[in-house]
């Protein structure tokens, strides 16, 4: 791969590694000869500190001090010389004595000053860079007076120094090379090992896109990439069983769409036929009826008990018919829903302020909380008809204890009304089809009370218009519908 995550690792890497060394190169070079030189400062001043105690104390010409000494000068590559005022040798370590007593006197009068440069001056020492003239060597040297008098001259040779840089510098290099090469061989088949499975998984995912379920991640390991492996074999699996559903879904829903299509067709072309035909029918029952109420049969008992028929009868079927052109309206998607925003509560107390005469009629007793107003997105027309065909049918089917309680429940900005009435229970397997256009649950009662069995259907075409859930469900002592609306 050209942008192969081994390649990518290997030269990051290796680029790190190599950039580490260079720096701790230039490093060295620039201020590695600092640092010794400044150490070297440092043993210089130990030393005097030394020297200047032991004067002190009169043991400067004693063996031990003379032995601690040298292990100093032997330990730091430094030498040392010690007179008196009278130039006699007190001390002398290292160096020839005949060198360092003619340098220590060529400090005391300031000879070749021009060439050099002091590091470090007191009232008792100078400590400065020095170029031996007859070797032409570079010191540090310590030149001072003694508490008790006598002269000192302390120096080391700056060309060891240089040399330790240039040969660690070198060894760096060298090291830095193969550690580099080394390095880069070990993560190059560090990088592989652990891509090999990142690869393996990009080829089975690769499959996966052309719907090829048989390949699958076989490694052994327990680390992030096995987990990874071992989930993309179940998303294979559960893919594959899910296109297999689906195709399987697909192929039933091709079969149902064509039965669907063909039974609402016969349904709406049924509704249409029938809106069509009831209508002449309709007005001239009204017309006789009308006629014969003003007096065409000599029979007045007989006569207006006929007309009574014949007009109640042709009522129902009026309200029939338009519930029916209402519905079918609804499922071609003719009648728009016009959203807006109005208080529930209101219209429903609205509505039962109206429905008194009915309520009393059924000898019902009506319940509803006190509740603050509740402000919902709907279509209010269509809402309140809903509403009026739950209300209706629970006091058609109000029995018992003839109570009709309305409830509002409201969660996740969504609110649900009830509408419950005691009474006999659906029977189960009616629940799911009372929704349906004519399906009637008790004929006879539907026939008493003139029930038409479309105003369930009304309610399921409004709320599927609206995208919003109703339903039913028994409860112990009667049937409780409900449907639900967003809120503002």
């Amino acid at each position: 791969m050209r942008h192969s995550i081994k390649k990518q690792f290997a030269t990051i890497f290796i680029l790190l590694m190599t950039g580490a060394i260079i720096l701790c190169w230039i490093l060295n070079t620039l201020f590695l000869e600092k640092y010794y030189i400044q150490n070297k400062q440092k043993v210089l001043n130990d030393a005097y500190k030394k020297i200047n105690m032991a004067s002190n104390l009169g043991s400067i010409t004693s063996n031990a001090f003379g032995i601690e000494m040298q292990k100093v000068c032997s330990k730091y590559s430094i030498s040392m010389i010690i007179v008196d005022a009278d130039t006699s040798t007190k001390m002398v370590s290292g160096e020839n004595p005949d060198v360092l007593s003619r340098k220590l006197q060529d400090n005391l009068f300031s000879q070749y000053q021009g060439k050099e440069n002091i590091l470090e001056q007191t009232d008792m020492y100078v400590i400065k860079n020095s170029i031996d003239h007859g070797t032409q060597l570079e010191y540090i040297e310590m030149w001072g007076i003694l508490d008790n008098g006598n002269l000192f001259l302390i120096r080391t040779a700056i060309e060891g120094i240089r040399d330790s840089v240039a040969i660690s510098n070198r060894f760096l290099m060298y090291a830095g090379i193969l550690v580099s090469i080394g390095s880069g061989l070990l993560i190059w088949i560090i990088t592989k090992k652990i891509t090999e499975p990142i690869q393996e998984l990009a080829g089975i995912s690769e499959k996966m896109t052309h719907l090829d379920f048989e390949a699958k991640y076989v490694g052994k390991s327990k680390n992030e990439i096995a987990v990874l492996g071992a989930h993309i074999n179940q998303l294979s699996d559960t893919l594959e069983s899910t296109i297999s559903e689906l195709k399987t879904a697909n192929n039933e829903l091709r079969n149902d769409i064509a039965r669907k299509d063909e039974i609402d067709k016969m349904r709406k072309e049924f509704l249409s036929n029938v809106s069509h035909e009831l209508k002449t029918p309709i007005a001239l029952i009204q017309g006789y009826a009308e006629g014969l109420n003003e007096g065409i049969n000599d029979d007045d008992e007989s006569r207006e008990f006929y007309c009574d028929v014949i007009m109640d009868e042709a009522k129902k079927m009026n309200i029939m018919v338009k519930k029916l052109l209402d519905l079918n309206q609804l499922e071609f998607g003719q009648d728009g829903i016009n959203m807006e925003c109005f208080d529930i509560v209101a219209l429903i107390k609205m509505y039962i302020q109206s429905a008194d005469i009915l309520i009393k009629q059924s000898e019902a007793t009506v319940i509803m909380e006190q509740m603050e107003p509740i402000f919902v997105w709907a279509d209010e027309y269509k809402t309140e008809e809903v509403f009026n065909n739950y209300f209706s049918n629970a006091l058609n089917h109000i029995n018992g204890e003839k109570i009709l309680r309305i409830s509002m429940v409201c969660y996740d900005k969504i609110v649900r009304i009830n509408i419950f009435n005691t009474g006999i229970p659906i029977p189960e397997e009616s629940i799911s089809r009372i929704w349906e256009k004519f399906y009637k649950v008790d004929k006879a009662r539907t026939r008493e009370y003139g029930g038409s069995g479309v105003g369930l259907s009304i309610v399921k075409a409004i709320m599927e218009s609206m995208n919003q859930k109703y339903g039913v469900h028994n409860c112990v002592d009667g049937v409780e519908f409900w449907f639900e609306l967003e809120t503002k």
